[in-house]
């Protein structure tokens, strides 16, 4: 055998080697979950690594077989011509830095395109190997086992979702992170940590008149929804709609509370899971729910409370613009 003939079948499967090496570590780095995921979503590459990645025992063993079937044959082409010391030594160097370092490193980078553009010569090594690849994929299915399903942690969700905050390039942008942020942290918030107090809630009694003061005490509180309580804050008979009350003719009747079309609620502990309260708001039909602690209602949650906690910034409207320069002027009346 010339040496020109020598050098090319040693650089063939050298080649071999290195693609065999490069699948190998490429192709086990390939998550079977993510690869379903981006194969649902029309990606090309996915579906034609996936049915490989599926068998993965069946894959590293055509692998790691014809891997070792072509160091072998490289070891004993060299010692044809080097002897065999001389040849051991340069097919081990060979072997290891063209045949495992550069091509793992180069495939690690991007498992997947590199898998799916050898897809057709690992699919030639599962065929050629078969006959001994089928039998040890079995039996490593019984030893082992399929891998199961692993979903990612809450925690760890929210790490992903803040590394594409960080990193150029990213599909969302900042509005959408924080949303997606405040979503995840919903089930670990409870009802107390964003509730107003009751000591902040402009509330009514079943008993209270509407007079001229009454009805402008509450233009100026700007809310759209008075709940109804007891005086000792342990029964709420209902919630008075302020758009309701436009057509009422104040002045010339004297109403009281319990007179006008009051909405029912039903109370929530203080304790409640933020994402339970979510469910709760939209079964209920109601925008304001009072909260209870103990069997005493200690505050009132809103779906604006809510969403505010979704999108993490505060919601203002009209009457709390208002509010802001109302108090605004009283310091600089001060």
């Amino acid at each position: 055998m010339s040496i020109q003939l020598t050098i090319l079948i040693v650089i063939i499967l050298l080649l071999f080697s290195a693609i065999c090496s490069g699948l190998n570590i490429a192709i086990m780095s390939l998550d079977t979950a993510d690869l379903r995921r981006k194969a649902k979503l029309g990606n090309p590459q996915a579906k034609r690594v996936l049915p490989l990645r599926r068998s993965s025992h069946l894959t590293l063993s055509s692998i790691l077989l014809t891997n070792v079937a072509a160091v072998s044959a490289t070891s004993l082409v060299l010692e044809h011509h080097l002897g065999g010391l001389l040849a051991g030594l340069i097919s081990t160097l060979l072997v290891v830095i063209v045949g495992e370092i550069v091509p793992q490193a180069i495939f690690a980078k991007n498992p997947l395109f590199w898998c799916s553009l050898l897809a057709p010569i690992l699919r030639g090594m599962i065929f050629i190997t078969y006959i001994i690849s089928k039998p040890l994929q079995k039996m490593l299915d019984k030893l082992v086992g399929k891998r199961g399903h692993q979903l990612q942690s809450r925690q760890e969700l929210g790490l992903l979702i803040t590394e594409h905050q960080t990193i150029s390039g990213s599909e969302l942008d900042e509005d959408e992170i924080e949303i997606i942020r405040g979503a995840l942290t919903l089930s670990e918030k409870r009802v107390r940590d964003i509730m107003t107090p009751i000591s902040d809630v402009y509330w009514m009694t079943p008993d209270a008149r509407f007079t001229d003061a009454r009805v402008d005490e509450l233009k100026a509180a700007g809310y759209s929804r008075i709940p109804v309580f007891n005086r000792s804050l342990t029964n709420c008979y209902g919630v008075l709609l302020m758009k309701e009350l436009v057509d009422i003719d104040f002045d010339d009747n004297d109403y009281r509370v319990d007179d006008l079309p009051l909405h029912s609620v039903q109370l929530v502990g203080s304790m409640t899971a933020l994402d339970t309260m979510f469910r709760r708001f939209i079964s209920s039909g109601t925008h304001l729910i009072p909260v209870e602690k103990d069997d005493k209602i200690v505050g009132v949650i809103t779906i604006e409370d809510l969403l505010e906690e979704i999108v993490g910034h505060e919601i203002e409207d009209e009457t709390d613009r208002q509010s802001h320069v109302a108090k605004a002027r009283r310091k600089l009346a001060k």
